[in-house]
């Protein structure tokens, strides 16, 4: 058995210091360690995009990044979406408003994976929405209304005033 090696990742805005073993996953890390369990392991080879994270304003797998890899690294969980305890981020208010998730087990993952796509990407077509969402397997809703759902948050993000689940 390895060595523990001491890491400190910041976890949403919190350091987190903790020993941990050199293979120890950073879902893993994430889930067990901090008891974040919004972050989901589905497929645990990077496919399904259910672990989807950020480690310093990148969507990561959690699932295919070791936790010692995050030492000094700013992670961010769906569960540090929010900006805070009383208010959602826009793009979480949009996938209620327009109906973007079923079981939500895939949702966090979506979230994490988009934040940054819609960042670089302020005003999307369709098309590269349903691009960017490739990485990400749901298998309860056929992308209609996930698609409307980011649309939507890139719409309200960017201060549109015509924001309509129509696209």
């Amino acid at each position: 058995m390895a060595q523990p090696v001491d890491i400190t990742v910041s976890v949403n805005g919190a350091p987190q210091t903790r020993a941990v073993e050199p293979r120890l996953l950073l879902s893993d890390f994430i889930r067990h360690e901090l008891g974040l369990t919004g972050t989901h392991v589905g497929c645990e080879h990077g496919v399904c995009g259910a672990c989807t994270v950020l480690m310093d304003g990148q969507s990561v797998r959690s699932c295919l990044v070791f936790a010692v890899q995050a030492d000094g690294a700013e992670v961010t969980t769906v569960e540090g979406l929010a900006p805070d305890a009383d208010r959602m981020h826009p793009l979480q208010e949009a996938f209620r408003d327009a109906h973007g998730l079923q079981c939500g087990f895939c949702t966090p993952g979506i979230l994490m994976s988009m934040v940054p796509f819609l960042r670089d990407h302020p005003s999307p077509d369709e098309g590269e929405i349903r691009e960017a969402l490739s990485g990400n397997l749901c298998r309860c809703t056929g992308y209609e209304n996930i698609v409307q759902a980011v649309k939507l948050a890139s719409e309200r993000m960017s201060g549109s005033t015509a924001s309509s689940l129509s696209g």
